[in-house]
């Protein structure tokens, strides 16, 4: 029987809040004319958000944040994105956009790596770049994260040892083994399993699913056959945790296999009712979204991001400057739900 509770990210906030240290933007890897150089009003500046794959329930959401920020600011700001997680889709979105001249290119990477060449080339001629989910990214102006992420993923390590009783076998999803953050959230959380959870056993490296909940669901039926006895599944993708929710619930096992990782409530909310899913992690990707807007907007005007910058949105009113970094930043984003706690969101 699963052993569960309710445990807030008081620790994953605590962390965040500690990190010390105070920047002004502009370090990055390239010279770039920028355009803060000129004064722009919010009616001449255009944005585009590139996310990793649109069409999905996270990015939809984030598509209302980027239609929030354009009603609140007068900005003229659109969601682009592939209809797959190919690194190359977005390095093709982004060098097309090069040409139209926008003001800023706000992105959430499949691929940092991938796409340090095509950034360079953006920011080469002016334009402002600000990404998300992508610590250490090259050429950007700012990496904007949500949370600190290795406590972010240690945290769920906290939530699945406890609903596994500190014992048995699990194994970790992924959207890519390129996903940055991704590899960050299952690597932290492997390191406090080994450090803290001994009687753990990670049975398989990071599983791959692509960002594909059929995908998920289909590795997940292959991992209950292959493991009978496997008790905990981490999801990182947002359409990890519902595809192994499907195949556990479907396998009748809600109450002797724990699964967990980030999801939203409305695509989580039917397997959290029945015990498929046991807790889900996030923050509201709106709001992220409105984030990376919000920065553009500040540097187009000539402002800067600092250490204890207040965007003026929630999670992000006290920004932290990341440990090691020079333009990266962190709010207090972060989400932990049970099946009574997520069912208080809307989206």
């Amino acid at each position: 029987m699963k052993h569960k509770r309710v445990v807030s990210l008081v620790t994953l906030a605590a962390t965040a809040a500690l990190v010390a240290g105070c920047s002004s933007v502009g370090a990055s890897t390239t010279d770039s004319t920028s355009k803060s150089d000129e004064t722009l009003a919010p009616a001449d500046m255009t944005m585009v958000t590139v996310v990793k794959l649109r069409g999905i329930a996270w990015f939809d959401r984030m598509e209302v944040g980027v239609g929030d920020f354009a009603a609140r600011t007068g900005v003229d700001a659109r969601p682009e994105g592939g209809d797959d997680v190919s690194p190359e889709k977005q390095i093709q979105i982004i060098q097309d956009l090069i040409p139209q001249n926008p003001t800023a290119i706000t992105v959430v990477p499949n691929s940092p790596e991938a796409l340090s060449s095509v950034l360079s080339k953006a920011r080469a001629q002016g334009i402002i770049v600000v990404a998300h989910e992508a610590t250490g990214i090259e050429n950007v102006d700012i990496d904007i994260e949500a949370f600190d992420n290795e406590a972010y993923g240690s945290e769920i390590m906290d939530n699945l040892g406890e609903c596994m009783g500190e014992t048995g076998k699990y194994v970790q999803f992924v959207g890519g083994l390129t996903a940055k953050t991704h590899m960050e959230w299952v690597g932290a959380a492997y390191d406090n399993q080994v450090a803290n959870f001994p009687e753990m056993t990670r049975v398989e490296d990071p599983i791959e699913s692509t960002d594909n909940e059929n995908a998920a669901y289909e590795k997940a039926k292959e991992i209950l056959a292959k493991y009978p006895d496997i008790a905990g599944f981490q999801g990182s993708a947002g359409n990890d945790v519902p595809g192994i929710a499907r195949a556990v619930q479907e396998a009748g096992l809600e109450d002797s296999v724990c699964v967990m990782g980030t999801s939203i409530p409305s695509v989580a909310s039917k397997y959290l009712a029945d015990g498929s899913i046991d807790k889900i992690f996030f923050w509201d990707p709106a709001l992220a979204g409105e984030a990376q807007l919000q920065i553009a907007m500040i540097l187009a005007q000539g402002g800067v991001i600092e250490e204890g910058t207040d965007l003026g949105i929630e999670g992000y009113n006290a920004l932290h400057k990341l440990d090691g970094y020079d333009n990266v930043f962190v709010g207090e984003a972060s989400v932990a739900a049970d099946a009574a706690e997520a069912a208080k969101y809307d989206f």
